[in-house]
Order: structure tokens, then C-alpha cells, then sequence
């Protein structure tokens, strides 16, 4: 693990720290990011872009009584920091107080997860990467196909310190690869993994996955929209997760009366079982938030039950609990969210999952989702990149996308059988391990031309 990294950034933020305790300020926060992050980019079968990319940001929060003021900066020199101060004191001067203001939080005890981190990653180049990419457009070449993507690699370093005794740093390290393979008569496919570590993703396998996908939905055919049992890859179950997680596990939205959330109330079959944790190396480990906060595990749903929410310290003030690890950067008016979703997995194979459907569809992943609904987690989107119609346990042929409106907690609900195994994915609120599912019931509303 680089503690050089971790160790500068903690620097930084205690020296932008001392600059922000003065002037009648009583209580004072400075958080760290820095990022280093590489990105490849291929189209046509070719690479055509490959970026590097150094960011580094104090974000410094000040509280004055029960004002507080946010400011942030990419300035890290003695003159920057003592500008962004006084940037802060002025805005927490002339804020409205917050008359539930419940305080910084304090030191928790937070232990470095070691499986956060790969040298292989932290040292990935250009070449490596590039590598990568050859071997997925190799897979599209021999499949007739074209391939397009990236390939990213990044090492992040963040380090929070407050007025109340905090003061932790860590470093990890993240990658991803995503490939969308075209062929003809319309035929597309997709394929990703996330990893810790870069040198674990095999980037032959993903082309070769996204490549047949673009050979198997050529000359796709209409099908009329209605309700079908489906069975929803790993790329599609991530939009469950990220969106259940965005609309309802989090304790704002609770405390706002917009969440489906009650505690002991049943949203799913006893097959699912999704909890939150920033520790478990299956994922993409952080092991504290970005309050400082040691990440707790959480368990969202028990065998289809609620079990918890995922606080920060100011809702879990509001409740007279303790923050979970799961605050993000000031100023946040969405609340705390669950960033490192884990869903277990059941005990199905793929081919099982599709041999249980009489008629349905097999769904790749969703494109463009967006919630309709948010106390009944009703979404609307599209299918994308291989949707099948199955008959008899066997998958007939490719059906051009549909569009849907369907509440995700119906989904959860319907759901009849989980696969055994799983894949680490990014989603928009963090790192998801999930596996593919099968639902009793999923509501198409319309077609597409494509």
C-alpha cells in the first residue's frame, strides 16, 4: 500500500485544517482527494486515445456556531490553503444556521484493508493497457465484429482531518474495463469488470463475451410488450442495486418520508440478501467515508427483509445513532448513500437461471433508467446490448430493445432464483458485486426500433 501517498495528502489536509481554526470558527473539517488516473480508448477496432490525469482538491468545511460554509480548492500552497479559509469563515458568516446541526464527527477506529490496493494497478501503462485492448479486439476480429471501449486505471489517495481528532488517510486503487462489440445486421454486445486489481481482469474473456453478444442479436425481431419473466445479467442487476440504494437505503431519504424504506417490512423473496461493505475485498474496498467515519457493514435487506440504513454524521445525529461510514463531501444535500453494494449469491448456473423460463426474456443490462416513483421504486428505461427471447429453457433468438416501467421492489420481490456466481462491477454510487437473477415478472411497456 503507497503510505507516501496517504501520508502526503493527511499533511495537506491538517495544514489546511490549522489555517481554518481562527476567527471565532469552533469546529473545522479538510478533506483530500488526490487522483491519479489513466484512461485508454479504442473505436473501430483501434486504440485512438490514451490520457493521464493528476487531480488533487482540499474541500474545507468550517462551522461557525451552527453555520456552516463549504469551500474547495485545487490550490495546495501556503497562500492557497490560507485563501480557502478564509473563503470558508466568509461563507459560514453569511449562511442560515442549521438548527439541527449536529456536529463533526469524532475518531473511529479504522484499520486499512489491504486488499484495497495492487501494485499492478498503481504502476499499470500505457502499454499494459494497451495489451488489454489487443486482446479484446482480437476477440471482435475473430468474430466478425468491431470493438469499441476503454480501459481505465487509477490510484486514489484520500485523507480527512477535523477539529474533533480525525485524521486518516488511505490509498487505493481501482480499474475498469468496458467493450461494446458491433456487428452486422444491428447486432451489439457488452462486457465489463471492475478490480482492485488491473492484472486480474482478463480482458480476452470480455471480448470474447460482448463479441459472440454482437453476433447472436443480428437481425433482431419485434416482439409485442407485456410482462415476461426474465432473467437479468449481472449488468442489469446493478441498476437494481444502484437504484434501490440511491431512492431508499439511505437514512435521508428516510428521515424525508421519500424512501420505501421501513425497517422489518418485506421488499423482496428470502433469495435476496444485499448489505453494504466498504471492508470486503470482493468489491472495491474503502475502509472510512468522506467525514472520516470507519465504514460499518450494513445489512439493507435480510432474506428479502429491510434491515438498515446507511447514515452519515448528521442524519445520525438527527436519530440519535452513529454515523456508518457513509458520508460524502460537503456540501451534500443527497444524504448518505451505500457505496460498496454486495448482493449474495444463490445457487443457480446461468444455464439454469435460463433453462427456468417457459417463455421470457434474457436481458443483458438497462440504458438510461430513471426513477418514476421513488417510495415504490418504480424506474423507467430500455434493454440494451442483447436482449433474447427464451422458449422452453432455450434461447430462441434476439428481440430488438424494449422499453419498461417497473417497480424495483416488485422486482425484488419476484424474484425466484439467484446465480451462484458474481461479478465486481462499477454502478454510479461505487463498486457492486452482484449476481444474475431470474424474476417471475418484469413489465415491458413499448418497442424500439433497434
Amino acid at each position: 500500500m503507497n503510505d507516501d501517498r496517504a501520508a502526503d495528502a493527511l499533511a495537506l489536509a491538517q495544514a489546511a485544517l490549522a489555517e481554518a481554526m481562527r476567527d471565532g470558527v469552533t469546529e473545522a473539517e479538510a478533506l483530500v482527494m488526490a487522483e491519479d488516473s489513466a484512461l485508454t480508448r479504442f473505436a473501430n477496432s483501434e486504440i485512438h486515445q490514451n490520457v493521464a490525469e493528476t487531480n488533487r482538491v482540499v474541500n474545507l468545511r468550517v462551522v461557525i456556531g451552527k453555520r456552516v460554509g463549504v469551500a474547495s480548492s485545487d490550490r495546495t500552497d501556503t497562500d492557497g490553503l490560507r485563501q480557502l479559509a478564509a473563503n470558508a469563515r466568509a461563507i459560514a458568516g453569511v449562511v442560515e444556521e442549521l438548527d439541527d446541526w449536529g456536529g463533526l464527527p469524532g475518531p473511529t477506529e479504522s484499520t486499512p484493508v489491504a486488499a484495497g490496493f495492487s501494485a499492478a494497478t498503481a504502476t499499470a501503462s500505457p502499454e499494459f493497457r494497451a495489451d488489454a485492448v489487443r486482446a479484446v479486439i482480437a476477440a471482435a476480429d475473430a468474430a466478425g465484429v468491431v470493438a469499441y471501449g476503454s480501459f481505465a486505471t487509477g490510484l486514489e489517495s484520500t485523507a480527512v482531518a477535523n477539529s474533533k481528532g480525525v485524521a486518516v488517510a488511505g490509498t487505493r486503487t481501482v480499474s475498469q474495463l468496458i467493450t461494446v462489440s458491433m456487428g452486422p445486421n444491428g447486432g451489439t454486445g457488452y462486457a465489463e469488470s471492475a478490480a482492485v486489481d488491473a492484472s486480474t481482469i482478463d480482458a480476452a474473456a470480455l471480448g470474447r463475451e460482448a463479441a459472440d453478444k454482437a453476433r447472436a442479436t443480428a437481425d433482431a425481431v419485434s416482439i409485442e410488450p407485456g410482462d415476461y419473466p426474465v432473467v437479468l445479467e449481472e449488468y442489469a442487476v446493478v441498476d437494481l442495486l444502484d437504484m434501490l440504494g440511491y431512492l431508499g437505503f439511505s437514512a435521508l431519504a428516510v428521515q424525508e418520508e421519500r424512501s420505501f424504506f421501513e425497517s422489518g417490512k418485506r421488499i423482496g423473496s428470502e433469495l435476496v440478501t444485499i448489505h453494504d461493505d466498504g471492508r470486503d475485498p470482493a468489491g472495491l474496498p474503502i475502509w472510512f467515508d468522506y467525514e472520516g467515519v470507519a465504514k460499518a457493514r450494513v445489512g439493507l435487506v435480510e432474506a428479502g427483509r429491510c434491515g438498515a440504513v446507511v447514515h452519515d454524521a448528521q442524519t445520525a445525529a438527527r436519530a440519535g445513532v452513529s454515523s456508518t461510514g457513509h458520508g460524502l463531501p460537503a456540501p451534500n444535500p443527497y444524504g448518505p448513500f451505500p457505496l460498496n453494494m454486495i448482493m449474495d449469491a444463490g445457487g443457480s448456473t446461468r444455464d439454469e437461471l435460463i433453462g427456468g423460463l417457459d417463455r421470457g426474456l434474457l436481458v443483458t443490462r438497462f440504458h438510461y433508467t430513471n426513477p418514476v416513483h421513488p417510495k415504490l421504486a418504480i424506474v423507467t428505461g430500455m434493454t440494451r446490448d442483447g436482449t433474447f427471447l427464451v422458449e422452453g429453457g432455450q434461447i430462441v433468438g434476439p428481440v430488438k430493445n424494449l422499453r419498461y416501467t417497473q417497480s424495483y421492489l416488485a422486482a425484488l420481490a419476484g424474484t425466484v432464483a439467484v446465480g451462484r456466481d458474481r461479478k465486481t462491477l462499477r454502478g454510479f454510487l461505487g463498486g457492486v458485486v452482484v449476481p444474475a437473477v431470474r424474476i417471475d415478472s418484469w413489465t415491458f411497456t413499448g418497442g424500439t426500433e433497434h
